[in-house]
C-alpha cells in the first residue's frame, strides 16, 4: 500500500515555573473540567486556541490567571511543535529565570543572527546532539515568562 510518509510526532515537554490549572471555585464539575482541560490539549493552532477561550468565557466567565496561563502553555506548545524543540524547561536564580531550549537532534532550523541581533547578550548557545538555547528573561513574572517564551518560538 503505498501512501505518505508521517514522521512521528515527538513528544514535548514543557517545564515552566507557571501556575496552570483550572481552580475547583472556577469549574467544580469534574466532568466539565476533564472537558476543558481535553479541549485544551487538543489545541493545535491560535484559531484553536481562540476557540476554546470563547467557550470557557461564555460557559464559566472570566478566567482566573491560571487558566490564562494554561492556554498561554497550550499556545507555546503548538509554537515550540513548529520548531522543532522537544523540551522547554525554566531555571531560576535567584530573582531571575531562564528558560531552556531543547531542539530535536539535527532540527535546528532557526536564524541565529536574527536570535542575536534580537535578544544580545540574554541568550546562550550550546550545540551538540540536541541544540540548545538558553534565554534570560530577567523575572520571576509568569505572564512575563509565559510572554517571552511565545515571543521567541515566533521567530
Amino acid at each position: 500500500m503505498k501512501g505518505i510518509q508521517i514522521e512521528p510526532e515527538t513528544e514535548l515537554q514543557i517545564d515552566l515555573n507557571v501556575t496552570s490549572y483550572i481552580p475547583e471555585e472556577y469549574i467544580a464539575d469534574a466532568n466539565q473540567k476533564i472537558e476543558i482541560y481535553q479541549n485544551i490539549a487538543l489545541c493545535q493552532n491560535e484559531p484553536n486556541i481562540q476557540n476554546v477561550t470563547d467557550e470557557i468565557i461564555d460557559r464559566f466567565g472570566d478566567m482566573p490567571t491560571e487558566v490564562e496561563n494554561l492556554l498561554a502553555i497550550a499556545r507555546i506548545k503548538y509554537l515550540a511543535k513548529q520548531q522543532k524543540i522537544s523540551k522547554i524547561t525554566s531555571k531560576n536564580a535567584g530573582k531571575k529565570t531562564a528558560v531552556v531550549f531543547t531542539f530535536e537532534p539535527n532540527q535546528f532550523e532557526l536564524d541565529i543572527t536574527e536570535i542575536v541581533k534580537k535578544y544580545g547578550n540574554k541568550i546562550k548557545f550550546s550545540a551538540g546532539i540536541k541544540p540548545m538555547i538558553t534565554l534570560e528573561i530577567g523575572t520571576e513574572n509568569e505572564r512575563q515568562i509565559l510572554n517571552d517564551v511565545t515571543e521567541f518560538l515566533k521567530m
